[in-house]
């Protein structure tokens, strides 16, 4: 009784292998290399406009980051000043606590932690 299912089971592997090796031959002759190659570099120029599209994100994230620091700094030395200039006026009330202390180190510790690298352009 085995005996007659795994006859049938092995006609059908023949009969599958049979047609695809059919349809394989017949794409191959359908299939025309240049457009293969066409489609090839189409695909690869398109992949290279998305890592230039990247490389450009990078790089204006970059300058947003400089401009950030920039920014901090500058505010960092403006805040330095009007504490300095308070506390030698006599008028510690209005020297904000600890702001030479905290602001500099948070600057220092963020340049630290993500240097700014520009390649030679």
């Amino acid at each position: 009784m085995y005996e007659g299912m795994v006859a049938p089971m092995g006609v059908m592997k023949r009969v599958s292998l049979v047609f695809k090796s059919k349809a394989n031959k017949a794409l191959d002759r359908m299939e025309d290399p240049r457009e293969t190659l066409d489609y090839s570099y189409q695909t690869q120029l398109e992949l290279l406009q998305k890592v230039r599209r990247g490389v450009a994100d990078v790089a204006t994230s970059r300058k947003r980051v400089e401009l950030q620091i920039n920014q901090l700094q500058q505010s960092s030395d403006k805040l330095d000043r009007q504490a300095r200039d308070s506390l030698s006026a006599g008028r510690e009330d209005l020297a904000p606590r600890g702001t030479g202390a905290q602001v500099r180190p948070s600057v220092a510790d963020e340049r630290s932690q993500h240097p700014v690298r520009l390649a030679p352009g």
